[in-house]
């Protein structure tokens, strides 16, 4: 075998090796006792930034300011379309009893397609509608690189606060993003769209 062909090997074993660790290595979980980290629902108040500003090609305008303490149920990164532009991660996050280990143990829950799920492992901890407002998928826009640097190190069981807006998201051609403004709501539009301005995480 010429020299050429043995690096050409080379080269694709080294590929398929870190595509390897990239997509099959296990993801980092936080793992806490029983209880309920986060007690307190999220804070939604009138919007203090009036006026929109532009993003790139986006426009983006706040419906709300948001103050979340939350337990972070799961982690999906996302990377196509616009909305991969816009938001790099969806977290499923949970407060209340939905913060609390005995709950979420007995929950078997995930992501895809910018949607979070549940369904229950064996008996209902607690009841569904409690899981539906004490739950959400969020559209996390960081900010600025700051903010995307922390969001590195924000896993599945991680504690987060979050400071920012929802937000909707709008393009000249017509295309858009827009938040729910609700806890109470299920199904297609109840995600929160959060433009995030501060994030700490506790791992």
């Amino acid at each position: 075998m010429s020299i050429w062909k043995r690096v050409l090997l080379w080269s694709i074993i080294a590929i398929a090796l870190g595509y390897s660790v990239l997509h099959f290595w296990p993801e980092t979980v936080i793992k806490h006792d029983v209880g309920v980290l986060c007690p307190d629902v999220p804070l939604q108040t009138e919007p203090s930034r009036k006026t929109p500003w532009l993003h790139e090609e986006f426009m983006v305008t706040a419906l709300a300011d948001y103050d979340i303490h939350a337990r972070v149920l799961s982690r999906e990164e996302y990377s196509s379309g616009r909305e991969g532009d816009l938001s790099p991660v969806d977290l499923a996050l949970g407060w209340g009893r939905m913060s609390d280990s005995f709950v979420i143990d007995k929950l078997d829950i995930s992501q895809g397609h910018r949607w979070y799920k549940w369904k229950v492992n064996d008996l209902m901890p607690i009841p569904r509608r409690e899981i539906e407002t004490s739950s959400a998928n969020v559209h996390i826009l960081p900010a600025d690189d700051a903010v995307r640097d922390v969001l590195d190190n924000v896993h599945e069981g991680s504690i987060v606060r979050m400071k920012g807006y929802l937000v909707k998201v709008t393009t000249t051609d017509g295309w858009r993003w827009i938040s729910s403004t609700s806890r109470d709501d299920t199904g297609d539009g109840a995600c929160e769209v959060f433009w995030v301005e501060s994030l700490d995480v506790t791992n």
